[in-house]
């Protein structure tokens, strides 16, 4: 299955920041929403990610202050994507060697997706679940 599949049908606008914004209304944005992570927009394209991580590894380095200071200084950058062809597993798999939680899906150089490792995972989960339901109804036929 390829990730256009996966998040086809999705209404709801990608939440994102801008790099010049303060870490601590990213902070607030990601508490409100009850989200893990946001893409971080400069001029109109994806610079980076901004995750709670990058929070934890801020406040670790340069305490407290680092809240007052924009989100483009403590965004994970470059930015690792994937686009609408790709598929689901080699998603999941690039997600798990790089150790990232979050993937901006990208086609013709703009975000069209945002896609976490637990979108992923349920796919996953329900394939095996079909396969194993489909696999007991063969056994029950034969």
């Amino acid at each position: 299955m390829t990730i256009a599949r996966l998040i086809e049908g999705r209404s709801s606008p990608i939440i994102s920041i801008d790099a010049s914004a303060s870490v601590r209304s990213a902070v607030a944005l990601l508490a409100e929403k009850r989200i893990g992570a946001l893409p971080v927009m400069e001029g109109g394209t994806i610079a980076g990610i901004f995750s709670e991580r990058d929070v934890v590894y801020g406040l670790a380095q340069n305490g407290p202050a680092m809240l007052d200071g924009p989100v483009g200084a403590v965004m994970t950058a470059p930015v690792i994507s994937v686009d609408l062809q790709s598929d689901v597993l080699d998603a999941l798999s690039l997600m798990t060697r790089r150790r990232i939680r979050h993937l901006p899906v990208v086609q013709g150089g703009a975000m069209v997706g945002f896609i976490s490792i637990g979108d992923l995972v349920k796919y996953r989960i329900e394939r095996i679940e079909s396969e194993a339901q489909a696999m007991r109804s063969y056994i029950q036929s034969a």
